[in-house]
């Protein structure tokens, strides 16, 4: 008896083990198949929203411009703006900001934090530049100065000043044989500037230098023309393009409004109408009064789209010249004066360092390093 109920216990277990093994089998095959099926919603059941995830203040950015250029830039460091910046691929940096600290000289933006740290100058990003983003973002990094680091250095900014062009090795002829640059001495000029780590300040970046609050390299050079003969256009422009310099072109808005020829050209005032003779011989710029230059300056800038500097005619100038300039909202106006810009110059008497016939390499060198 005893080894009979044994073995009945046993046998039950084991019917009992096999059982539960074929229920647990048949759920686990159930709940597979059931993989494929959405879960059932008991009725009235509110099912939970998907979580949303907002865009960052970039990412909006760039949503909201609805552009395949659109690059949204991100500021960092000390001063930086905490909103990011549009900017377009396809073309140069615009109005980059420039921050201001008390007791402080803004030294730049830079692509790395690194850079920033060591103001690597090739590193330094400006209006010289053309915008290049990774995923539609860009992170540039503030980099700054003390007052007396900023004076000890003495940078001295060359403006240089080029007219009309040629072909001819030998030059033109005739009294204006100086005002034209032989095309192979401006393309010597130009692969130097490019090729040995020249930095290119826009003209906002020139005036916060001129006040204190802006550091510049030591090698910075503007590349300017006057008048914007054909001769810029035919000859000069496509040198400017081959080596991606920044240059300004000084038009006469009511002789020519042609559209800027490149991206690296920026238009800029040589007036609208006073590049000729007033009453006594001189030009209108000091023959005029504030109000009547202020109207003419006024019309040009509206031609370019842009009031910021100014060329004088024939270099002429004198304090009601600057008035006018002022009354017309231009911050800087050029002369022909030679020397160089620096901290506390006159914006409204910015001096040049002009280039004549018969300068080539050398020459360029002896003025700019």
């Amino acid at each position: 008896m005893a080894s009979g109920g044994k073995n009945r216990r046993s046998r039950t277990a084991a019917v009992i083990g096999s059982a539960v093994g074929v229920l647990l089998i048949a759920g686990g095959v159930a709940a597979f198949a059931g993989m494929d099926r959405a879960p059932e919603n008991p009725a009235g059941k509110a099912q939970s929203a998907p979580i949303a995830h907002p865009l960052t203040p970039a990412q909006q950015l760039v949503a909201d411009a609805d552009d395949p250029r659109a690059c949204a830039v991100i500021f960092h460091g000390e001063g930086a703006p905490t909103e990011p910046a549009l900017q377009l691929q396809e073309g140069l940096y615009q109005g980059l900001p420039i921050p201001q600290l008390d007791g402080r000289v803004f030294a730049g933006w830079y692509t790395s934090a690194e850079a920033a740290a060591a103001l690597t100058v090739d590193d330094r990003v400006n209006g010289a530049d053309p915008v290049v983003c990774v995923d539609q973002q860009m992170e540039l990094f503030a980099a700054w100065k003390t007052p007396e680091e900023n004076a000890a250095e003495g940078v001295r900014v060359p403006i240089l000043m080029y007219h009309q062009f040629t072909a001819k090795p030998e030059g033109e002829k005739g009294w204006l044989r100086g005002n034209y640059a032989y095309i192979g001495d401006f393309e010597a000029h130009m692969a130097h500037i490019a090729s040995t780590g020249f930095y290119l300040p826009t003209w906002d970046e020139l005036s916060a230098f001129i006040d204190g609050r802006l550091s510049l390299p030591a090698r910075s050079v503007i590349i300017t023309d006057d008048d914007a003969d054909q001769t810029w256009f035919d000859l000069a422009v496509p040198v400017v393009d081959a080596h991606r310099l920044l240059s300004t072109s000084f038009m006469v808005t009511a002789y020519r409004q042609d559209p800027a020829p490149s991206p690296w050209v920026q238009r800029r005032s040589h007036t609208h109408d006073m590049h000729q003779a007033g009453d006594d011989g001189k030009g209108r710029m000091v023959n005029w009064t504030p109000d009547e230059i202020a109207a003419d300056l006024i019309t040009s800038g509206d031609v370019l789209g842009v009031r910021e500097v100014v060329a004088y005619p024939f270099g002429h100038y004198d304090d009601t010249a600057k008035e006018g300039v002022r009354q017309a909202g231009y911050e800087l106006a050029r002369t022909i004066d030679p020397g160089y810009v620096v901290i506390g110059t006159d914006k409204l008497a910015l001096p040049v360092v002009r280039i004549d016939y018969g300068m080539g390499l050398d020459a360029l060198v002896s003025r700019i390093g």
